[in-house]
């Protein structure tokens, strides 16, 4: 049983040579993917059930969390994606006409989201950050949803827990937070990690009620869920 505080976790020195190291690594792995560079791993990960769909591509959407299920962004919303990828090329932004503002590590995502997210939508594209999760420069109460889809698995769970209390005081009252957390005990989960890793980035194995016991730590509720081939998607608010 998990029985730890915000300020608990925070306490640790998460903040180290070892998290920098593994920033730069997930920064490298996907740098790699968005320039469409072919990876090599060892032939027992080629061997693994999941390896041709990620070879083909059509892994991506078989473990992408649709946060729009539990979170529609609205018209006139202001939505901070984390690790946010190529997301406004692909998601129907323009369909929710809602403000995005982006964030991700992977400096080639930045570069193409800076390039073209202002083509497909100049009104409704405000920007993307290239740094990681921890630095959020917004002002208190600016965003309606942030949404952390595909990241915390890379990260150590007292980091994660740093991430959420500085999202906290930049929503609006009654804004939303959702994320995804892997399932560690489902099969393709485990296979996935072990992709993850030889592909260059960690994947941290922690279990749900690590992530129930994290939110609730901060003052927020779990108000929603949905499970999928490797994450849990969370909506949360804060109280």
């Amino acid at each position: 049983m998990v029985n730890w505080s915000i300020a608990e976790l925070q306490s640790r020195d998460w903040n180290t040579p070892e998290l920098q190291a593994q920033i730069q690594a997930v920064a490298a792995r996907y740098n790699k993917e968005y320039r469409g560079e072919a990876f090599e791993v060892p032939d027992e990960v080629a061997a693994l059930p999941l390896y041709p769909e990620f070879a083909t591509g059509s892994l991506t959407s078989r473990i992408t969390s649709p946060f729009w299920e539990l979170a529609k962004p609205q018209k006139g919303w202001r939505c901070l994606d984390l690790g946010c990828g190529g997301s406004f090329l692909f998601y129907p932004w323009r369909d929710w006409q809602a403000f995005f503002y982006g964030q991700d590590v992977a400096r080639v995502a930045c570069d193409l989201l800076t390039a073209r997210g202002p083509q497909l939508n100049s009104k409704l594209f405000k920007g993307v950050h290239c740094q990681p999760a921890h630095e959020l420069n917004y002002e208190p109460g600016f965003f309606d949803l942030v949404i952390a889809t595909g990241v915390s698995c890379y990260y150590p769970i007292n980091y994660w827990a740093a991430v959420v209390d500085r999202v906290k005081p930049l929503l609006k009252p009654g804004g939303l937070f959702v994320f995804d957390a892997i399932l560690p005990e489902l099969p393709l989960a485990e296979n996935w990690a072990i992709l993850e890793t030889y592909l260059g980035s960690e994947v941290f194995l922690e279990e749900p009620i690590a992530w129930k016991k994290l939110i609730q730590a901060a003052g927020g509720k779990v108000t929603a869920t949905r499970e999928g081939d490797v994450f849990a998607l969370y909506r949360v608010k804060f109280s």
